[in-house]
């Protein structure tokens, strides 16, 4: 998906805009929405009767992949700016906007999410796919989705456990259940697989969270901040809720013909330490 993603971002005629355009993209991340579309898509499509495509070929679902981690990047741009969270550090480097200036930061977020779009459009799918993806995918990103999740933390609605959890379903959950059905889509699923999907990406949206909070409280142990899972549940009990959500993720997955990366990336969600 790299080199996919390389090409796309390889066409820039603006002075000086490629380094920066590039930049969030390859600096280092998990690649979890990405893996989560492969997944969702390997859960349906990757059946031994159906021949191998030749090397240069993307797979049909390799646009999805990357539209996702470009709207994702995007996302860590904007956020990171100073009238948002205002971080000068993400993933051991500087942020966008600390290397490039705030205004390179705004257009290098837009145009990723432009990109994502492009991206989907461009796809192999047939048209019908192709509006089903671009739907899904500006339905998690805009207001309903993650961008009203932005909304209501920057307004502090995360006072009691029923707004945190609205909050991070929108900010952090609405990404990764689209990322499962885009990948879905491309597999060409029906209405009740992609309901399978959709209930496992939120409960593993919702478990990614849950686990990047007990991550963060063992980071700050002591220290104050915005509320979180583990200062309105307390620590074991966020961990027990991360891994009820797993639990939750992999029987909806079961339903599925080939759940196993489904399976495994449920369990990563809330095993990993980083």
């Amino acid at each position: 998906m790299d080199a996919f993603l390389q090409a796309r971002l390889a066409q820039v005629w603006a002075p000086g805009f490629a380094e920066p355009l590039r930049y969030p993209v390859f600096a280092g991340g998990k690649r979890v929405r990405p893996a989560l579309c492969f997944a969702a898509y390997d859960a349906l499509a990757k059946a031994p009767d159906v021949p191998a495509r030749a090397p240069d070929v993307p797979a049909p679902v390799l646009p999805a992949a990357a539209a996702v981690e470009l709207v994702h990047s995007y996302s860590l741009v904007h956020d990171d700016l100073p009238a948002m969270d205002d971080d000068d550090e993400r993933r051991g480097q500087p942020t966008v906007h600390v290397r490039f200036g705030e205004a390179v930061a705004i257009l290098v977020g837009d145009a990723l999410l432009t990109e994502a779009f492009a991206v989907l459009a461009a796809s192999e799918l047939s048209a019908e796919q192709r509006v089903a993806q671009i739907a899904a995918l500006a339905g998690a990103s805009g207001h309903l989705g993650m961008v009203g999740g932005q909304v209501a933390d920057i307004a502090g609605d995360d006072a009691d456990l029923e707004c945190l959890t609205r909050l991070h379903r929108a900010k952090t959950g609405a990404l990764i259940t689209a990322s499962c059905t885009l990948g879905g889509i491309a597999a060409g699923a029906g209405a009740q697989a992609l309901a399978a999907l959709e209930a496992y990406g939120q409960a593993v949206g919702l478990a990614f969270q849950l686990a990047d909070d007990v991550l963060d409280a063992a980071e700050d142990a002591g220290e104050g901040g915005p509320p979180s899972f583990v200062r309105l549940l307390g620590l074991d009990a966020t961990r027990a809720r991360a891994a009820a959500l797993a639990d939750e993720a992999i029987e909806a997955a079961q339903a599925l013909p080939r759940p196993g990366a489904l399976v495994a990336l449920a369990r990563f969600s809330v095993e990993r330490s980083v």
